[in-house]
């Protein structure tokens, strides 16, 4: 008699795979992306779930009545508090800093696109806070000219996130951190033809272009997309791939992801996010998917190959994590609210220079929420990339206990 077998998530997702005809990650993405349509605005239903209120250093901060859509924002920035004065990180540890100002969004689900509901005034100030307890300053400027010391010239390019860039109200990159970042950069002497938004795969839609700030700045997607140097991965069998022209003439990066969960790989957080920084990530796939992919081994991913790259791993200044709405589902929804941030959307930004605990933070806040695709097994490539000397990891509960390695700052704003 065969003595029973507890199967894993990753036997039952295999099972249901060969169940279903035996799709590859490949088939399965290109299925998911043809004919897919916009999803209709509003389309979700919040579960209940117990709400822990995010604080800071133990305070606690009610959660005001976000404004109504008939309130137009103002869109200058607005004197900052002085900054709460927080240590620099101990020895050894890697700091995350999570800004949560309830008033950043006021969409109310269903009306209109979400990204027309942003506080950009609020916003600045998130940044703002973020940048200067990250590095310990007390001023905006100063906060930048730590990120970027003696700037003197070179391109800083923003890698920001489209994956749902022609699929209407779905998750999407906003331009309002953005805004913000490039308000840090003008202080420090960045010349704005010198700033570079950027996704190499993509096309950056109208909304977020015309939503700029800044005159003078340059925006680069696929339409202008070149792709001069190979990408060399540690395994042998994977097919070439070329880094973007915008990451390797860039003297600086600074990586904006968007918070969300993938069906295919678990979670798409920073690391990720460079998958629009080369040629053709689509067959990557297959080795990054811990449920779905042919090749795939807990022992490599090609995510930490591409990051460890020089024109990645040493020009990388600053990890910008995009929770304002986030997705606590899939890649490709709409936006809904979070029942962990108390059925509100997350408002929230992440600020580090480490990327592994930046993807760390991340995951955790998704896994708390609940989200159906963070398995386990989508923290592998953090895990791997740690090892390769990329930063800190370490699962905690940022709710809750926090890390003993990741030096976790929470701030809320209100």
């Amino acid at each position: 008699m065969t003595p029973y077998r507890k199967w894993s998530r990753r036997d039952f997702l295999r099972a249901m795979a060969i169940a279903l005809g035996g799709l590859t990650v490949g088939e399965s993405v290109r299925r998911c992306f043809q004919g897919i349509a916009p999803i209709a605005q509003g389309d979700f239903t919040p579960t209940a779930h117990a709400y822990l209120p995010l604080v800071m250093r133990g305070e606690s901060t009610p959660t005001p009545s976000p404004p109504t859509a008939t309130s137009i924002p103002p869109t200058s920035t607005p004197s900052l508090p002085t900054p709460t004065s927080i240590p620099s990180p101990p020895p050894g540890a890697s700091r995350v800093v999570h800004v949560h100002a309830p008033s950043a969004t006021y969409w109310n689900g269903s009306s209109n696109y979400y990204y027309n509901y942003v506080n950009q005034s609020v916003v600045n100030n998130m940044v703002d806070q973020g940048v200067m307890a990250l590095t310990g300053t007390s001023t905006r400027a100063d906060a930048w000219r730590a990120l970027i010391p003696n700037y003197s010239g070179g391109v800083v390019a923003i890698k920001v996130n489209f994956n749902n860039s022609q699929l209407g109200n779905l998750i999407n990159a906003l331009i309002h951190p953005v805004n913000a970042v490039i308000q840090g950069l003008l202080d420090i002497g960045v010349p704005a033809q010198n700033i570079l938004i950027c996704d190499a795969v993509r096309a950056i839609p109208d909304y977020f272009r015309n939503g700029c700030l800044y005159s003078g700045v340059q925006f680069y997607d696929r339409d202008s997309a070149e792709f001069p140097v190979r990408v060399s991965f540690s395994r042998p069998g994977i097919p070439a791939e070329y880094l973007a022209d915008a990451a390797v003439n860039a003297a600086y990066l600074i990586n904006v992801p968007i918070m969300k969960g993938h069906s295919i790989t678990g979670v798409t957080l920073g690391f990720k996010n460079h998958f629009g920084t080369i040629n053709n990530p689509l067959n990557l796939h297959e080795y990054v998917a811990p449920m779905w992919g042919q090749y795939y081994d807990p022992n490599y991913n090609p995510m930490v190959d591409i990051y460890l790259t020089s024109h990645i791993r040493n020009k990388t200044v600053l990890v910008l994590g995009d929770g304002l709405f986030g997705s606590r589902d899939n890649t490709n929804s709409v936006p809904t609210r979070w029942t962990t941030f108390g059925n509100q959307f997350p408002n929230s930004l992440f600020f580090s220079r480490d990327p592994v605990a930046a993807d760390c933070v991340m995951y955790d806040l998704l896994a708390a929420e609940s989200c159906p695709y963070a398995w386990e097994e989508a923290t592998d490539y953090l895990r791997l990339a740690a090892a390769a000397g990329l930063g800190v990891y370490e699962l905690g509960d940022p709710w809750g206990s926090g890390y003993n390695l990741i030096d976790y700052v929470r701030i809320t704003l209100t």
